[in-house]
Order: C-alpha cells, then sequence, then structure tokens
C-alpha cells in the first residue's frame, strides 16, 4: 500500500520552528514524512534531520520520500519519549522538536491495522507492530469495569459504561475479533437517536481504545515534561494535539514550566528560586483554517502550541 500523507498546518508549523539551515531538528512523529519535507527543504548539507516512529512501515516509506535531500537525516525506530535516545542520536541539543500526535493517514487507510471503524479488519491498533498488546486484549480481556474507565476517560463517550455492557455479554458467546463486529456492538449500545447527529457512533470508543492500546497519554506526559530539556537556547518545540485529553497535557505541562515557582500560594515573594526556563511562542494554540479544512477534513480537530527555549 502506498503511503500518503497530508501534514496538518504544514505552514505554521514551518513558521513555527523557524527553522535554521545548518540546525538539527527533530520529527519526533514522522509518518509519511510531509512535515519532514518540508524541513528538509529548509536545511543545508550542514543541517540535520531526526526522525523518530514506532511504525517500521513509516520509516521506510519516509526514509524514500526523504532520500533526495541533501540535509543529513538519521531514522530512528522508537517512541517519541524515548529521550535518551533521541538524544544520542542527535549527539546533544537540538534546534527544534515537532510532535504531531495525529494517527497517519496510512494507518488509518491501511484497513488491516484496524485502526478505522470504516473497514472490517482484526482487532489490532498497534502503532508498532513488533509490539504485543493489541485491541484484542482490550476488548476481549478488560472487566466492564476497565473498559468503561478507558471508553468515559479516553474517549470522552456519553455512553461508555453502556458499551461496556454490551461488549462483555456479547464476549460470553464468542471473543469479538474484529472492528467490524465491534462497530456492531457499539451502534447497538447508543439509543438510535443519540446516533442520528455527532461524529460516527463509534469514533470516540475506538479513539479510546487505540490510547490505551499505544500508552498514547502515558507517553504524551513524558515527553512534554522532558523534551524541552532537549532544545538548545532558541530551539522551539513544537505540538500539534487532536483531543482534548491531549491538548490539556501540552497545555497544562506548558504552564507549569512557565510557573515553576513551588512556594506556597500565601507566600508574598518567590523564596525558591525556580524560574522558567521557556516562553510560549504561540499564546493560543494555532487552529487549521477554512481552505486546509477543505482539502484535509481530518484536520479539523488539530491545535499546534509551540514553545522556545529561552536559557
Amino acid at each position: 500500500m502506498e503511503f500518503k500523507h497530508v501534514p496538518v498546518l504544514y505552514n505554521e508549523v514551518m513558521e513555527s520552528l523557524n527553522i535554521r539551515p545548518d540546525g538539527i531538528y527533530v520529527d519526533g512523529t514522522l509518518g509519511g514524512g510531509g512535515h519532514s519535507s518540508g524541513i528538509c527543504e529548509r536545511l543545508s548539507e550542514e543541517g540535520t534531520l531526526i526522525g523518530v516512529d514506532r511504525d517500521t512501515a513509516a520509516i521506510a516509506a519516509a526514509s524514500a520520500r526523504l532520500e533526495p535531500f541533501k540535509c543529513n537525516k538519521k531514522f530512528v525506530h522508537t517512541n517519541y519519549s524515548d529521550i535518551s535516545t533521541i538524544s544520542e542520536a542527535a549527539g546533544g541539543k537540538v534546534s527544534g522538536i515537532l510532535l504531531d500526535l495525529g494517527v497517519s493517514s496510512f494507518q488509518l487507510d491501511n484497513a488491516e491495522r484496524g485502526f478505522s471503524y470504516m473497514n472490517d479488519a482484526p482487532m489490532d491498533m498497534r502503532m508498532n507492530e513488533d509490539d504485543s498488546f493489541t485491541a484484542y486484549e482490550v476488548v476481549n480481556g478488560y472487566s466492564e469495569q476497565d473498559l468503561t474507565r478507558i471508553i468515559r476517560d479516553y474517549g470522552e463517550e456519553k455512553w461508555a459504561s453502556r458499551i461496556a455492557s454490551f461488549i462483555v455479554n456479547t464476549r460470553k458467546d464468542k471473543p469479538i475479533e474484529t472492528t467490524g463486529e465491534l462497530v456492531d456492538i457499539i451502534k447497538a449500545a447508543i439509543p438510535a437517536k443519540a446516533r442520528r447527529n455527532g461524529p460516527h457512533p463509534a469514533k470516540r470508543t475506538f479513539q479510546a481504545i487505540r490510547i490505551e492500546v499505544n500508552a498514547e497519554l502515558e507517553h504524551l506526559r513524558r515527553a512534554v515534561e522532558e523534551l524541552p530539556d532537549l532544545l538548545e537556547v532558541g530551539g522551539r518545540l513544537a505540538i500539534i494535539t487532536f483531543h482534548s485529553l491531549e491538548d490539556r497535557i501540552v497545555k497544562n505541562e506548558f504552564d507549569r514550566r512557565l510557573n515553576p515557582c513551588t512556594c506556597p500560594k500565601e507566600f508574598p515573594v518567590c523564596v525558591c528560586g525556580k524560574i522558567t526556563d521557556i516562553k510560549k511562542v504561540t499564546k493560543k494554540p494555532i487552529a487549521p483554517d477554512e481552505e486546509e479544512l477543505e482539502y484535509n477534513p481530518r484536520a479539523r480537530s488539530a491545535k499546534l502550541r509551540v514553545i522556545e527555549r529561552i536559557r
């Protein structure tokens, strides 16, 4: 299958990273190489791109796509939260880092990966195919209580407990083996009236299971806390999120780093001596404009936040 990818907020990302031709830039979510192509276009032969992805198929496809560019390129098969491995590949501080947290178009459109509720496929949803834990284990092995929790917390699904109950009752007869079977269960669990408006009834549940399978929020928390330490002074970290759970983590961690003082609130002045080492480049998150949404509807929920290392 051809690896196609429409990079979200492309122009905004290129501008926000403030790319220096001889700099070192990390694309922590390489995907199809769309954003990395833009970075490489702006780098000289002295510049370096470090492409990171959990998916070996992404690395192979992006490597081929980026081959014509003359900058130095290093590809790392790991998670963007693996700070030590990324630091080792960079050989020190870096000039910029990008995280695009959306599931790549290749993964969504490749039916056999099981990410999409629009295709019938095995219960997989692994971003790293070397991992052994899949959506099958979540759907068929989790208790009703745990299913309710992840569908409610990670999917922000109003009907979480009802969906979990239907899943558990269905799997008593036989395991739930395909995404099509799961979609039918979700549709049966959500009352018809509630299914008439809004997104596809399975969207939130599939999101929740995917997040659980890939431990996405845990990796994100670690990355947002530690990645700014990799930046050189003047270096920037740009993060694109696609749902409120991700955006809340990024916003809160940025705010914590912007206000590191640990003194009790009743203290009239700070005595802990902790001061910030970053500044916000974007006061508010950047969202796609109407022109982008016309040719890339998947960008609709995207938000871009950017910080810069100042000391």
